[in-house]
């Protein structure tokens, strides 16, 4: 250690790197379920890697970082699933300063980062220093949490139902249907997601009388006490009928329901109609969130 370091500074040999997920659940697991609001991605996404195998978004392996293991433990930690940004759990602005000269030290490829908006912002000055590189700000999302339900009323005609094999061809289309209208990239092809949500009754259907679905909403598995709900999508023709918020409030009973402690979801910023949609339905605010790309 350089003797004119202060003690509680932070270098970019504080961070180790691994591309082991047991050893990388081993190591971080518990400084995850510590804040599993904040850290709800890093839960779902290694939690799926897990259950399903590091090639689920692609051939290029996952790779995953810790911060402070071994100077007094666990607090903080990054990983990626290539085509996806490197997404970060909230730092220190020095700490994400840290992360990025480790990074950078070892040519590590950054397209896109995606954290807490200021552990974003952050980063992303430090990656623009040390690399030149300009830095865009691409998102802006919130995470809110479910306080307390509050279902639309009236409620749209029709009823919910779990979405099953009957329904795979649908969902593979309305996947790649809200993919494109989200803007987000290239990942797990549809047939993969839609077998994988079917297994485990993680899409809801909200359809009209006549059996016809309009709309769906789904939910992450449980770990460490929280569910993400995500994706909901209604085609844009049926859309400004209440299916959206009737089957998002029904996914969101159904997780209460289950004992889920946290039950939370992503918005888009620029998007004011799902905010204040999930904000009718029972949903406050937890934290901003920022993705910053640099260049193709």
């Amino acid at each position: 250690m350089d003797a004119d370091r202060p003690a509680d500074a932070t270098d970019a040999a504080d961070w180790q790197l691994t591309a082991d997920l047991d050893d990388f659940l081993s190591r971080a697991g518990d400084f995850l379920s510590s804040r599993p609001a904040l850290h709800t991605v890093p839960l779902t996404v290694t939690d799926a890697l897990r259950r399903r195998g590091p090639g689920m978004y692609g051939d290029e392996p996952p790779r995953y970082g810790i911060l402070g293991e071994h100077t007094g433990g666990v607090r903080g930690v990054w990983f990626r699933t290539p085509p996806f940004p490197v997404n970060i759990t909230p730092l220190t602005v020095a700490d994400a300063e840290a992360l990025a000269a480790h990074l950078a030290e070892r040519g590590l490829p950054v397209p896109d980062v995606m954290a807490e908006r200021d552990t974003a912002e952050a980063f992303a000055k430090e990656w623009e220093r040390l690399t030149g590189a300009t830095a865009e700000l691409r998102e802006r999302e919130r995470l809110y949490r479910l306080t307390g339900l509050t279902p639309p009323r009236p409620a749209p005609e029709g009823r919910p139902r779990i979405a099953g094999p009957a329904d795979r061809d649908l969902l593979i289309r309305w996947h790649a249907e809200f993919k494109e209208a989200a803007g987000l990239r290239a990942g797990q092809p549809a047939e993969q997601w839609a077998d994988a949500r079917i297994a485990y009754g993680g899409i809801t259907l909200w359809e009209t009388p006549d059996g016809t679905p309009v709309s769906m909403a789904g939910a992450t598995p449980e770990i460490a006490g929280q569910v993400r709900v995500a994706p909901v999508y209604t085609p844009a023709h049926l859309r400004g009928r209440g299916y959206a918020g009737a089957v998002t409030a029904e996914v969101s009973a159904a997780a209460v329901a289950a004992g889920v402690t946290e039950v939370l979801l992503f918005t888009d910023l620029a998007n004011p109609t799902s905010n204040a949609l999930y904000q009718r339905l029972g949903y406050r605010e937890v934290a901003d969130f920022a993705v910053y790309g640099f260049g193709e």
